[in-house]
């Protein structure tokens, strides 16, 4: 009995420390279990193993997997790659990035513009400006046909829950665009599109704002546009935030409000601001006669 006893607990033993050998194991074995997902035969899979490996900042390999899976003959997996080099900060993966917008599909377009704005290229704004305007910026690289497809609405209402509650986030707008998403509807790619363009330098993506808050039928876009407006901090988009107080509709007349209250800020500390003091001149002492 005894000796029954104390085979057990030898079993007991030896299986608790497989079980913590297992738990601690090396980073190659992580690698292989994360490597089955990249490799799968399975595409939801493919894409999921992919995606995580923007959690992955500096390490080499996962940025080399990030562009193999760049190359892949699925869309899903390649706007999914295209998102992890950018949450990886992968700058060094910017000339395929860039290659990626001449991608045929918009998942891929509009995953590889979010990551080059996000590693500072702002050529990835292009693809923006052309969801949200339908018009191409000077120097972008996106052809007719990719325009032609970024404006058709079936392709931009599958892209609603991937762009609207993926790598751009509605902020304030959240709610809204979570119900928008429910509907066959474009409103949260343009909306998202939006909102993408507040930080872009370009006075033409300033415009580009200025005239979706004015026209756009939808009223989610009104209201990203306004936001993005009010991001932007740029005062003489004031007058359009002033026009947006008169909406019809009650969610875009706050954001034209915030829009308002922001840009006016801005401008009454710039008037405060104190002026730096003129350069006091050098005067050369006179030399004695």
């Amino acid at each position: 009995m005894r000796s029954e006893l104390r085979l057990i607990g030898l079993i007991t033993v030896c299986c608790s420390s497989a079980i913590c050998c297992a738990a601690q194991g090396p980073p190659e074995n992580a690698w292989s279990v994360l490597d089955s997902g990249l490799t799968n035969s399975n595409t939801d899979k493919r894409v999921r193993a992919v995606r995580l490996l923007g959690l992955l900042p500096g390490d080499p390999k996962a940025e080399d997997a990030a562009l193999t899976a760049l190359k892949d003959e699925k869309e899903g997996v390649r706007s999914a790659a295209a998102q992890a080099l950018g949450d990886m900060g992968a700058k060094n993966a910017k000339p395929q990035l860039l290659e990626a917008l001449a991608d045929k599909e918009p998942a891929v377009i509009i995953a590889a513009g979010h990551s080059l704005v996000v590693l500072g290229d702002e050529k990835g704004y292009g693809v923006f400006y052309a969801i949200l305007t339908g018009r191409q910026k000077t120097g972008t690289s996106l052809t007719e046909q990719q325009k032609k497809m970024l404006k058709d609405p079936k392709k931009m209402a599958g892209l609603g829950f991937q762009v609207g509650m993926g790598f751009v986030p509605f902020g304030g707008l959240a709610l809204g665009g979570f119900k928008m998403l429910t509907r066959d509807d474009t409103s949260p790619v343009l909306a998202a599109a939006a909102l993408t363009l507040a930080k872009d330098p370009d006075p033409k993506s300033g415009q580009a704002l200025a005239d979706a808050a004015a026209k756009e039928e939808k009223w989610l876009v009104r209201a990203a546009a306004f936001d993005a407006i009010t991001k932007r901090g740029d005062p003489s988009l004031k007058p359009v935030a002033a026009n947006g107080l008169q909406d019809e509709k009650e969610e875009v007349q706050y954001s034209a409000a915030a829009a308002v209250i922001r840009l006016s800020d801005i401008e009454e500390s710039r008037k405060v601001a104190p002026k730096p003091s003129p350069a006091k001149r050098k005067t050369t002492p006179k030399k004695t006669q």
